[in-house]
């Protein structure tokens, strides 16, 4: 992997963002639903990240410019709404993490291309499958 902090700060940013996002709405069909789809989103969190000790020695949490919450960040009214802003938060990612990736590892951008592909169709499904709450 070439030595380029900032794009290690910003493979970290967001592969804490995509699978914080996927966990959140896994965590909601799991407890709350009692879905399988919770399997398949449990699958797509579960992506190697290659030399991620590498990766992590760039974080810079503490420093980050955005990382204050908008007020629409701050408003959720349902689970649907939860589950729909994460779900993009994790499909933005996996955008990001796709492009990165084509710099170090195109196998790693191909993963994340195919996930958020499969995050697409899951969201389809899941919100079908929650309806009605």
């Amino acid at each position: 992997m070439k030595n380029n902090p900032p794009l290690f700060r910003t493979i970290d940013a967001n592969i804490n963002r995509y699978k914080e996002g996927i966990r959140v709405v896994e965590d909601i069909l799991r407890y709350e639903f009692d879905s399988s789809l919770a399997k398949e989103l449990k699958k797509l969190r579960h992506i190697n990240i290659p030399n991620y000790k590498k990766v992590l020695e760039f974080r810079n949490a503490s420093d980050d410019i955005l990382k204050p919450s908008t007020k629409s960040e701050q408003n959720r009214n349902s689970l649907e709404d939860i589950i729909i802003s994460n779900l993009k938060r994790a499909q933005e990612s996996s955008r990001v993490l796709e492009e990165i990736y084509k710099i170090y590892d195109i196998i790693t951008s191909e993963k994340f291309k195919s996930a958020r592909y499969k995050l697409y169709d899951l969201e389809k499904e899941i919100l079908s499958t929650i309806k009605g709450i």
